[in-house]
């Protein structure tokens, strides 16, 4: 088999190209995709070549993690999935580039046990399911209090915002530098950080992915307070250590979803507990990759930027 897909040469150089496909094997689904989000988070990094070391990375590669279609082909135990339409985290059964995350081609092979299936009426907005997942678990992982401040009203920050409205907590409030970014808030306030006085914050969660913000959080901390680094960071973090310890302040680091936040907001979005809109704000043909990455990545007013694989 072979797919069309976008793939990062190298640092700053994307190409639009067909690659080689591993066959199915028993256990494997084929999935022709409609959608592919792009994140300005990790496929910044790698795109801008400032990803720290990690597992499997390296050029040329497939980027993308969040995308949505259709089962067109089943391997011999899971024939009964074809037809589905399914959300796929990406795939690593590239032949001529790694798959990391492997994510953005038209057609993708992947074990079907990490291919979760979703509601067809969700249509683009299903990309956001890996991002909601993240955000569910960043809230509930910890076993504490939800949180009470969120930085930064991007699409993470929305959704985490969103979901901890949705679970019934007592809405957040989010700080946000960017007046062009204080819209879209449903059910809570999005203020800049100059209004707050608050200094009694029991979670406080990043959203923002700035590696500078610990010492301007800890002093809102209550005292055993939680910071929770929800983003993902490329330079050293650190802190003033006196404030911390005065308050017993907490650091907790949110990674990968788990299968019941996946669970969790697959439910949510399903019974639209968990609203989507406004979050997807740009789309682009697949073979335009290389403008809507770099639109993704620089201009203020691309929340989540999705191409459009249907018409290839």
């Amino acid at each position: 088999m072979e797919t069309l897909a976008v793939v990062l040469e190298e640092p700053q150089r994307l190409s639009f190209r067909t690659l080689g496909l591993q066959d199915a094997g028993d256990d494997d689904l084929v999935v022709e995709v409609d959608y592919s989000g792009v994140s300005t988070g990790t496929e910044r990094l790698l795109w801008s070549g400032r990803m720290p070391p990690f597992p499997g990375l390296g050029y040329p590669l497939v980027p993308g993690y969040e995308s949505v279609g259709r089962v067109i082909g089943a391997g011999a135990h899971v024939r009964a999935r074809l037809g589905e339409t399914v959300f796929v985290p990406g795939s690593t059964a590239f032949i001529g580039a790694r798959g990391l995350f492997g994510g953005a081609a038209r057609t993708l092979v992947a074990p079907s046990a990490r291919i979760p299936s979703i509601a067809e009426g969700l249509a683009d907005k299903g990309i956001l399911l890996a991002l909601a997942a993240t955000a569910r678990h960043a809230i509930a992982a910890g076993g504490g209090p939800p949180p009470e401040l969120i930085l930064g009203h991007g699409v993470l920050g929305r959704l985490l915002a969103r979901i901890v409205v949705a679970e019934g907590h007592a809405p957040p409030t989010v700080w946000e530098t960017n007046p062009a970014r204080r819209d879209g808030a449903l059910g809570y306030a999005v203020i800049d950080p100059a209004e707050d006085a608050r200094r009694d914050y029991r979670c406080i969660c990043d959203a923002s992915g700035a590696a500078n913000l610990l010492d301007q959080l800890i002093p809102r901390l209550a005292r055993g307070g939680e910071i929770v680094l929800a983003g993902f960071y490329d330079t050293p973090l650190s802190f003033t250590f006196p404030p911390a310890f005065m308050r017993e302040a907490k650091i907790r680091v949110a990674a990968e979803w788990a299968p019941e936040d996946l669970a969790a907001v697959t439910r949510m979005m399903g019974d639209q507990s968990l609203p989507l809109d406004g979050l997807i704000t740009h789309h682009a043909p697949p073979q335009d990759a290389n403008d809507a990455y770099h639109q993704a990545f620089t201009d203020q007013t691309c929340l989540k930027m999705v191409l459009d694989w249907r018409g290839v």
